[in-house]
């Protein structure tokens, strides 16, 4: 029997969540299909981008992803704190980039005359839209429906494109959200889709490695299709990784990037029984891989704003220690 979310996620005992989503009978509707050969890879880089914008919107953070032919894990990070400091104006602005809202709404963001119990109601809804904006529940209905109705219009068909509900898993410890970080991260590689993480396609550690989003064409895009009405927030970048420093407030991973990359080189070595990847123990390091020295690591790390200075709306490092 299936559980209500409220009692799947309790941001009081954790705000970290390993989320998964399958296609219907888990059909490469995301990838090559094996008995037609037609191609839906494109689809990948929609969920992608789906990702990105709605964090952005939400108070939601990602840790990790990787979009599979079937399937996706997420690890989020709730945070709803990050609603606080935001006006009314703000939560509208945002909802609003989603949904048209009410006629109330509307003529309140075109700078009608209102009555002060119209007012009042606004202070409602807005109260209402807070509230979804940090939830779980609410961040994955935006990111799988408007990609199965894109899809379904794509294949000029009707029906379900998830089998079912997210799934939701705890997080309860660093040790458990590691571990977690890591499995999806190398999920490709397990798969047999690629040798190496960096070679990852559509995962969280090739975008911290490589980035490449582009936010103009993600936004063009959902908007073409009616997903996105208007998106005018920052782009939120991954949640970065931040070395414990003693007396220092942290409100990243608590683990350092290259320690992250060199646990996951090593883990990806593991051979598995059940897995048909795995990262070839006869390649060199990560680290000797992406040829990042010792001096050019202290530099990205320790002058990573004077070295990759901050865009509006885009960030575009050489190397993403986030």
């Amino acid at each position: 029997m299936t559980r209500p979310r409220k009692e799947l996620i309790s941001l009081a005992d954790t705000p970290y969540y390993h989320i998964t989503s399958r296609c219907v009978r888990r059909a490469f509707l995301c990838g090559v299909d094996h008995y037609s050969g037609q191609s839906y890879e494109h689809r990948r880089q929609w969920v992608v981008d789906r990702i990105r914008l709605l964090s952005s919107l939400f108070a939601i953070d990602i840790c990790a992803y990787a979009i599979m032919s079937n399937h996706y894990h997420l690890v989020l990070k709730a945070c709803p704190e990050q609603l606080d400091e935001l006006a009314d104006d703000d939560i509208i602005e945002r909802w609003c980039a989603l949904f048209k809202g009410p006629l109330l709404i509307q003529n309140y963001r075109n700078g009608e005359a209102l009555k002060p119990y119209e007012r009042a109601s606004i202070a409602d809804i807005v109260a209402v839209w807070r509230a979804k904006l940090g939830s779980i529940s609410w961040f994955m209905r935006c990111l799988n429906q408007p990609i199965a109705r894109q899809a379904n219009l794509e294949d000029q068909c009707s029906g379900k494109f998830w089998e079912s509900r997210f799934t939701s898993q705890a997080l309860k410890s660093e040790e458990a959200l590691l571990s977690c970080m890591a499995y999806v991260d190398l999920n490709p590689v397990r798969a047999g889709m690629a040798e190496t993480p960096e070679q990852s396609e559509y995962t969280s550690v090739q975008e911290r490695l490589q980035p490449r989003f582009d936010l103009l064409q993600a936004i063009d895009v959902q908007t073409e299709c009616g997903d996105l009405l208007d998106f005018t927030a920052p782009l939120k970048p991954l949640l970065p990784f931040e070395s414990r420093l003693t007396g220092a407030i942290q409100s990243g991973i608590l683990f350092g990037f290259r320690e992250y990359l060199a646990l996951l080189d090593w883990t990806g070595r593991i051979i598995r029984d059940d897995k048909r990847g795995y990262i070839d123990n006869t390649l060199p390091s990560i680290l000797d891989r992406l040829e990042i020295t010792a001096d050019q690591w202290r530099m990205n790390t320790t002058q990573f704003e004077a070295l990759h200075p901050k865009r509006f709306n885009r960030i575009i490092p050489q190397l993403d220690t986030g």
